[in-house]
């Protein structure tokens, strides 16, 4: 007679009956599930030896039993996720959890390619350029309002022009008569040197160095003869149709100066009270 067949567990005969060996220690399959079987996090009930068991996170599953918690459908052959302990099918999670695209509406789905700025998600395939519909992925871009737009077109439509080589102004610059100009646009009318920087006046509608300004247009202080140009110490004195420079309007017999006090002409001179008496 061969050797005895027994259950480890129950001790029962195991002739002619499915039994399941655990190092090389046989058990009848009512005892192996009682004594091995894990418990599905879904149902709570074993997973027999004879089920398909699903295992994620530390938990075990009943095949039928791994699904998603919104929809209830089967993730065993599906991509998932885990929100808060809760599985979710892909679909799911991101119509929940996802960021939507601003321009198409729908969710940018986990581990694709988005882009992101000011607070906004789009596809990458979806951040174009609102007038030509260029993809701006890969490339500068300026923002205006709630569009966007390439560098190109956005100066062909909302960069200002120079009102002297009427070419588009992409920074800097120089604003003259609520006109925008290139700094090395914007010259001096008499020598053409550059103003941008530096004192300039004007004569009607046109700029002039200072220099160029006073040897064309200047009136002449009637003391030491030299330009009144309104710049540096510029202030001046004006009486009739004579200007001097503030330092030079003085008594032409004392040199007092007669800033803030009584004067008196006497032909091309001009007199402090004292000379005027004398």
């Amino acid at each position: 007679m061969g050797e005895q067949l027994d259950c480890r567990t129950c001790k029962e005969g195991l002739y002619g009956r499915k039994y399941i060996q655990v190092d090389d220690v046989p058990h009848c399959v009512s005892c192996y599930d009682r004594l091995y079987a894990n418990t599905c996090q879904g149902c709570n009930e074993l997973i027999g030896h004879n089920s398909r068991e699903l295992y994620y996170d530390d938990h075990h599953y009943h095949e039928e039993c791994f699904r998603c918690s919104r929809c209830d459908c089967s993730l065993a052959d599906e991509s998932f996720a885990c929100q808060e302990a809760a599985l979710l099918c892909n679909n799911c999670y991101c119509s929940e959890f996802s960021f939507k695209c601003v321009a198409c509406n729908k969710a940018v789905m986990p581990g694709s390619r988005k882009l992101e700025y000011s607070g906004s998600v789009w596809h990458e395939q979806c951040f174009v350029c609102c007038v030509c519909e260029k993809s701006l992925a890969s490339q500068a871009f300026i923002p205006e309002k709630n569009d966007y737009y390439c560098t190109s077109c956005y100066e062909g439509r909302f960069a200002p022009r120079c009102s002297h080589c009427k070419q588009v102004l992409v920074k800097g610059g120089v604003t003259y008569q609520e006109e925008p100009w290139h700094k090395e646009c914007f010259l001096c009318t008499g020598c053409k040197t550059q103003l941008a920087g530096q004192p300039f006046t004007s004569q009607g509608d046109r700029p002039y160095c200072v220099k160029c300004f006073s040897n064309l247009y200047a009136q002449k202080c009637c003391a030491c003869k030299k330009a009144i140009t309104g710049f540096g110490d510029g202030k001046y004195v004006a009486f009739e149709d004579r200007q001097w420079h503030q330092p030079c309007f003085k008594c032409t017999a004392c040199s007092v100066s007669l800033l803030g006090a009584g004067f008196f002409p006497q032909g091309s001179q001009i007199l402090c009270k004292d000379c005027n008496d004398n």
